[in-house]
């Protein structure tokens, strides 16, 4: 019986399911596939097989994904919290709890502080909500 060539087609079908849905899943499918294809050579019962891949698949998804999935490095944060949160900006128009403007960076942001910060004002970035930065008065 020629299994060996299915459990191999298997696995290259799930290669290429994860090369289209990148998600590190597909792979350890894969893998556990390929095993299964050199075990079938030794072992004609379908049914052994079968079993031998849903452990394998079973294993690998347990120990080998969480090795595979890359969790995020926050030493070399991007983006708004890089960018802005913690950094120093300047007050064009006086910021109160309901509107005010800010400049960093040569940048216009809406801006809003828990109490009123005056036009000229220095001022440090909080944290931030879609377009509009919470300041506090720099100390």
């Amino acid at each position: 019986m020629l299994s060996w060539h299915v459990w191999a087609g298997l696995g290259f079908i799930f290669l290429i399911l994860e090369m289209t849905v990148p998600a590190m899943f597909f792979l350890n499918f894969a893998i556990s596939a390929f095993i299964t294809a050199i075990l079938s050579i030794y072992i004609l019962n379908w049914t052994c097989n079968i079993i031998f891949f849903v452990i394998l698949s079973l294993i690998s998804l347990i120990f080998l994904r969480p090795l595979l999935v890359k969790k995020p490095d926050k030493s070399q944060e991007t983006g708004m919290t890089a960018k802005y949160i913690g950094k120093s900006a300047k007050v064009l128009e006086t910021v109160t709890p309901n509107s005010g403007v800010i400049t960093i960076y040569d940048e216009r942001w809406e801006a809003r502080a828990d109490r009123e910060i005056p036009k000229g004002a220095e001022v440090i970035i909080e944290r931030n909500d879609s377009l509009v930065m919470y300041v506090k008065e720099r100390e």
